[in-house]
C-alpha cells in the first residue's frame, strides 16, 4: 500500500508539473501579446501539449521506472548541467515573452502564412516525432545528465539512436530553429539561437561524460559516428 500511495502521489506531482509548464508557456505568450486570438501561439502550445501528453503516456504507462528517475533525488548530476538547464529554461521564457511583445508592437511585421505553416510542421517533427521517439527508445532517458547505476544503465541503441547519438537534442534544435518563424518574431530567433548554442554545448559535454562513464558507450560511438546530424556532426 505505501508503494501504491507513493506511485499515485508521484503521478499527480508529475502531471501537475507538466500542466503548469504548459500554463506558464501560455501565460508568457498571450499575456505579452495582449490578446488570445493569435493562432501561431495556440499552434506552438498545441505542439508542446502533444509532446507533454505523449511523454506522460510513455513515462506513466510504457516505462514507469522513468517516473522515479524524473522526480527522485538527482544523485550524480553534473555541475555544468545544473547550470545549463535552468539557463535554457529562462531563455525559453524570454523567447515566448519577446514573441508576444513582437506580436503586440509589430517589430517584425509578420511573415507569410506558408512560412509559418512550414515552421509548424518542423516544430511538430522536432518535438512530437523525433523527441518523443527518442524517449520511447531509451529506458534511461532523464531530464538531467547523469549515469544511473542503480537502474543498471545501459546504452540505448534502438529507434533514432541507430542514426545519431543524441536524437532528442536534434529534435529540440529543430524546434528551436522553427518556432520563431511560426511565431513570426526575429527577436525570438535571437533567443532561440542562444538556446541552440547551449544545446550543442550540452550535447558535447554529455557525449564526453557518457564516453568516460557509461560502459559500452565508446563502442557505440564508434558505430554511430554522428551526434546530431547524420553525415555532418
Amino acid at each position: 500500500m505505501p508503494k501504491i500511495r507513493w506511485m499515485n502521489a508521484s503521478r499527480t506531482l508529475y502531471v501537475t508539473r507538466e500542466v503548469l509548464g504548459l500554463v506558464g508557456m501560455g501565460v508568457a505568450l498571450f499575456w505579452s501579446a495582449g490578446r488570445l486570438d493569435w493562432w501561431p501561439a495556440w499552434a506552438a502550445l498545441a505542439v508542446m501539449a502533444i509532446w507533454t501528453a505523449a511523454t506522460a503516456f510513455i513515462v506513466l504507462h510504457y516505462n514507469p521506472d522513468l517516473l522515479a528517475e524524473r522526480l527522485g533525488p538527482r544523485k550524480g548530476e553534473k555541475r555544468w548541467d545544473a547550470a545549463i538547464v535552468p539557463l535554457m529554461g529562462l531563455i525559453t521564457l524570454v523567447r515566448y515573452i519577446l514573441a508576444g511583445l513582437d506580436q503586440r508592437y509589430g517589430w517584425t511585421g509578420g511573415l507569410p502564412a506558408a512560412v509559418q505553416l512550414a515552421a509548424l510542421a518542423l516544430c511538430t517533427l522536432g518535438y512530437d516525432v523525433l523527441f518523443v521517439w527518442a524517449i520511447a527508445a531509451n529506458a534511461f532517458f532523464s531530464r538531467i545528465v547523469r549515469i544511473q547505476p542503480e537502474r543498471g544503465h545501459t546504452v540505448a541503441t534502438g529507434g533514432p539512436y541507430r542514426y545519431v547519438r543524441h536524437p532528442a537534442y536534434a529534435g529540440a534544435i529543430l524546434y528551436e530553429l522553427a518556432v520563431p518563424f511560426l511565431l513570426a518574431s526575429w527577436p525570438a530567433l535571437i533567443a532561440s539561437g542562444l538556446s541552440i548554442l547551449l544545446l550543442v554545448l550540452r550535447t558535447a559535454l554529455e557525449d564526453r561524460t557518457l564516453r568516460a562513464e557509461l560502459t559500452g558507450y565508446a563502442d557505440y560511438a564508434r558505430q554511430v559516428r554522428y551526434r546530431l546530424l547524420p553525415g555532418i556532426w
